[in-house]
This record gives C-alpha cells, sequence and structure tokens, in this order.
C-alpha cells in the first residue's frame, strides 16, 4: 500500500489493512485545491479509488461514498473531524460528485463494483451507504439495493451539514436538502474558467490584432496601433468581464438560459464601450455594428460555459441550451468580425 501525505496509517480490519485518512488538511491539501481551482493540473488532481477510514470505524460506523477527485474527498473528510466513519471512494475519472453523476461515473454500476471489489460487506454490519445529494442523478437505488445488498440514504446537499446529519441519525432537516448556489459557489468557479479560455481570448485578440492592419493602402502598422491594439483589448476586457461578472452577477441578469444572460451582459459591455470609448478607436458605423455583435457572442459563450457548472441545469437543459444558443452565438460573431473586415476597407461608412 503506498502511503500518500494525506494518510495517517492503517487500520487493520477483516480483509486486510484500510488506509487512514487525516480529517485535517495541510498546507500540500491546501495548495493543491488553489492549484486545481485556477485548472493546474486538475484533471490529475484525484486519489485512488477504494475503501479509506477516518478516525477509528467499527462494524456499526456509517459508509459515506464520495468521488476521487481530490477536492471532493478532502470536502468530505474535511468535515468528518472527531467522527468515525468510513469513505468509498468510487473512481469517477477525477471528477467531481455532481459532474459525475451527470456522466454517468457517479452512477449505480460503479457503486456495485466498488462495494464488490472492496469487501465491504465483511467489514460493515449496518448496510447503507450515504450518498451525497448531488450524486442522485447518477443512481438508481433500488437497483443498488438489489446488486449489493446496501440500501442508499442520501446525505445533505452540503458536506457541512454531514456532522449534524449523522448525529441526528441520518436525518436531514429540510434546509439540508435546499440546493444553493450563491455568491461563494459561483466565485470559486472565476479562476478555472479564466484559465481554460484565456488561451482563445488571446488567440482571437492577436488575429485581431494581425488583421487591423490591412486596407485600402496596403499593410499599415499605424493603423494596428490605432484600431488594432484598442480591439484586442476590447476582446480581452470583454472575456475578463464576462468570466468574472457572469458568475457574480447571475442572479440579477435577466432570462433563465445562462446564453441569454451572457448575451444581456454583453449588450451592456457594448453600450459602456460605445459610451466610453468607441469613438476615441475611430470606429464607423460598420465597426460600431461589428463590436456590439462581437462582444455579446463572446459574452454569451463566456457565461453559458458556466451552465455545466451550476446546480440551477441538469445535463438534459445544458444540451437543450446548447442547440439554440452556439449558432446563435457563431452567427453573430461571424456577422460582427465580417462587418469588422469590411469597416477596415470603407473608411468613414
Amino acid at each position: 500500500m503506498e502511503i500518500l501525505p494525506w494518510m495517517d496509517g492503517a487500520l487493520t480490519t477483516e480483509i486486510g489493512d484500510v488506509p487512514r485518512v487525516r480529517a485535517a488538511l495541510g498546507l500540500r491539501d491546501l495548495m493543491g485545491a488553489i492549484m486545481a481551482r485556477w485548472g493546474i493540473g486538475r484533471m490529475q488532481y484525484c486519489v485512488p479509488p477504494g475503501l479509506y477510514a477516518v478516525g477509528s470505524p467499527g462494524a456499526r460506523s456509517p459508509v459515506l461514498v464520495s468521488a476521487n477527485y481530490k477536492l471532493s474527498f478532502d470536502r468530505l473528510r474535511g468535515a468528518l473531524s472527531g467522527q468515525d466513519a468510513w469513505i468509498l471512494v468510487l473512481d469517477t475519472r477525477g471528477i467531481n460528485v455532481w459532474c459525475a453523476a451527470g456522466k454517468g461515473t457517479f452512477g449505480t454500476d460503479e457503486i456495485v463494483r466498488r462495494v464488490q471489489s472492496t469487501g465491504l460487506d465483511r467489514i460493515v454490519l449496518s448496510r447503507a451507504l450515504v450518498l451525497p445529494q448531488l450524486g442522485a442523478p447518477g443512481v438508481s437505488a433500488h437497483v443498488v439495493l438489489k446488486r449489493s445488498g446496501f440500501r442508499v440514504i442520501y446525505g445533505p446537499v452540503r458536506v457541512e451539514d454531514l456532522p449534524a446529519f449523522l448525529d441526528a441519525g441520518m436525518v436531514a432537516e429540510p434546509e439540508m436538502r435546499r440546493v444553493r448556489f450563491d455568491l461563494r459557489d459561483r466565485a470559486v468557479l472565476i479562476p478555472v474558467e479564466l484559465v481554460m479560455g484565456a488561451k482563445y481570448a488571446l488567440l482571437l485578440a492577436a488575429a485581431v490584432l494581425l488583421l487591423s492592419g490591412l486596407g485600402l493602402d496596403g499593410y499599415s502598422l499605424a493603423r494596428v496601433r490605432a484600431t488594432g491594439l484598442p480591439a484586442a483589448g476590447l476582446i480581452l476586457g470583454s472575456f475578463l468581464c464576462a468570466a468574472v461578472l457572469g458568475p457574480t452577477l447571475l442572479p440579477w441578469l435577466p432570462g433563465r438560459a445562462f446564453s441569454i444572460k451572457g448575451g444581456a451582459l454583453g449588450l451592456l459591455l457594448a453600450g459602456a464601450w460605445a459610451v466610453l470609448g468607441g469613438a476615441g478607436m475611430g470606429a464607423s458605423w460598420l465597426h460600431a455594428a461589428a463590436w456590439i455583435l462581437i462582444v455579446t457572442a463572446l459574452s454569451s459563450f463566456v457565461v453559458m460555459n458556466f451552465t455545466g457548472a451550476s446546480t440551477y441545469t441538469s445535463l438534459s437543459g445544458v444540451l437543450r441550451e446548447m442547440r439554440f444558443a452556439v449558432p446563435a452565438q457563431l452567427a453573430a460573431a461571424v456577422v460582427g468580425f465580417g462587418l469588422w473586415l469590411i469597416g477596415l476597407f470603407v473608411r468613414g461608412a
């Protein structure tokens, strides 16, 4: 058994030694979490699936099920200070519980497979598995019971409520079942979205900068400075504003679909550009129309990406929204860039 930094020895059981994990998170755990939030090594930030012990669990201790995404695993063990429990970690390919449930990796087959492979029935007497409530979309509880002999109990939405849930005999208060997506939940998603989208925004800004020198009189570096630099800045600024203000202002942006919320934010950003800086870019009416379309499409797309990270929506809702939103965003962007290119050759139009 490989000893990892977050382990604390092993617990001897009938099936052999089970790794014991620390409930207290260390500096390496916190640094790893920060790096994962910024998208650094995020897809490799996982723990080996299997059975783990927290404290000194026995045959009647609760069995809590988690994903092998280390942020999910760490949140769970960090909430179990002073508790004796088993943690059954599923192989979700390094994806968090809610997303893995939608993808099917936090699901019925993997639960049954992991129960059988760990020999859990030889360790515990109580035939119950406590699953995160957000994992429910991927699980058929009656099938798990039929195939493994373990019944499924859904724990609270938030891991912070888990100790109270366990102390109350695994009974959840109504507030524990309430799904929220408040400012803190939304804000922690911003860094990884910035990192994931930045390279595309930079490529787009670079393309605009390069093309901006075109004109009827040939290629002009002066035009690159006068038109290209502000245009590239507008793209990068719009991306940054959409990635930060989109999730921050989400409940107050109009519309239900995230793409519509992002489009509304884009119109606001384009309006602010027109009022504060559009004239300074020497914008013709063609370029003004172009940037309204481009900024709106870009903002709509960036904010739409948060759909898959939000508990507001389901997998089917995400797919349904993308079917109408992506073609509209693409059309607006293509028309916008077309108008912008034409504007380089038709001065004063």
